[in-house]
């Protein structure tokens, strides 16, 4: 371990397990950085979820974002959604709400290959898949803003508006570049629709042009996401960053968890640097399958590993991803990519490899 993360003072981090199967992903999670990070990492719990929701209406409460920023370094997620509230309104007041009131407009989705037996592309190795999905994760078409029109009858119009600010497109694409260089990698490629939707996404375009002259040692490309999504299924090796707006960026990162080995594994940050920032696993809350020991923490454990990064303690975080690759060589995971243990087993197993190297 590093001085520097020995030196450190103890992390505050918040745990929102919330609903399904993020119940029992993060607490495997948290026991492996329990046993990754003894004494480093202070860890409060909140109930918010479905459950609470239910029992008194609570979502997110008054202040909790003030908290955050006042009390806590960062945030470890589960999930969010349960079919007893048909309307999801808790899922969006907690994880949306916490998006855009903490302003994390960095939704970063590493995509990394762990192992080749995981990949459905024909004759690809883990040195092929390995790039980062930065989508923009405050604007677009998430924001909500639309309605209908004669809602229920044969008329009916339903408009969905996408917003674009400059502000909002020029941080991303900078954060994108940024990332590159500062990771050492060559190639930046930014995605969009700018010749369907040439007004919002012409903006993209034009402000992708412009910035690309400040980081003339970052290699430059533009595609459509139509292109893009072809091109990554064709040959995944193109590309090291890819930037795009809040849907696209959604789609593609999905897509690349597919190509790295399922949604099971597929660790996601969202992040406003130098801020108080979230981290989860991607692959919602499966309520099909909670409560029967079978949910892959691996995910929540790599979103773990991102999270560690944002605190500056890149050597505990490269431990924990030394430990997820290890359980999938040696076959200590749950069933879904190749294993027989259960969430908690997979856990167990994670935190003792992690203890006997912290």
């Amino acid at each position: 371990m590093s001085e520097t993360e020995i030196s450190q003072d103890p992390k505050r981090i918040a745990v929102i397990p919330g609903d399904g199967i993020g119940v029992e992903v993060t607490r495997e999670a948290v026991k492996v950085l329990r046993a990754a990070t003894p004494e480093k990492l202070q860890f409060t719990e909140f109930d918010w979820g479905a459950d609470r929701y239910l029992r008194d209406g609570t979502s997110l409460p008054a202040g909790a974002v003030e908290m955050f920023h006042r009390d806590f370094d960062a945030i470890l997620f589960g999930a969010v959604g349960d079919p007893r509230v048909p309307s999801n309104q808790h899922a969006a007041d907690i994880l949306l709400g916490l998006r855009a009131k903490l302003d994390l407009y960095v939704n970063l989705r590493p995509v990394e290959l762990l192992d080749d037996a995981l990949t459905p592309l024909r004759n690809r190795a883990t040195k092929d898949v390995h790039f980062t999905v930065v989508r923009e994760n405050t604007e677009g078409l998430y924001v909500g803003a639309g309605g209908h029109f004669q809602r229920g009858t044969p008329h009916e119009v339903a408009i969905q508006e996408d917003v674009n600010t400059r502000r909002g497109v020029e941080r991303i694409i900078r954060y994108a570049f940024e990332f590159a260089r500062s990771r050492h990698l060559r190639r930046v490629c930014m995605s969009d629709k700018s010749n369907a939707l040439t007004f919002g996404h012409e903006l993209w375009l034009r402000v992708f042009k412009e910035l690309k002259s400040e980081y003339a040692d970052v290699e430059s490309r533009h595609l459509y996401v139509d292109a893009l999504a072809m091109e990554l299924v064709r040959d995944p090796t193109q590309f090291d960053v890819i930037v795009t707006c809040n849907l696209f960026g959604d789609i593609l990162s999905d897509l690349g968890s597919q190509l790295a080995g399922g949604l099971g594994l597929a660790p996601s940050g969202n992040i406003h640097p130098g801020r108080v920032s979230l981290f989860e696993p991607v692959h919602g809350s499966a309520p099909n399958i909670a409560g029967k020991n079978i949910a892959n923490p691996a995910g929540s454990v790599l979103s773990s590993a991102l999270m560690l990064d944002h605190l500056g303690m890149p050597a505990t975080a490269n431990l924990l991803r030394d430990a997820v690759s290890a359980s999938i060589r040696e076959k200590q995971t749950t069933q879904d990519i190749g294993g027989n243990l259960g969430t908690r087993e997979a856990g167990d197993w994670l935190a003792e490899f992690v203890a006997t190297r912290a």
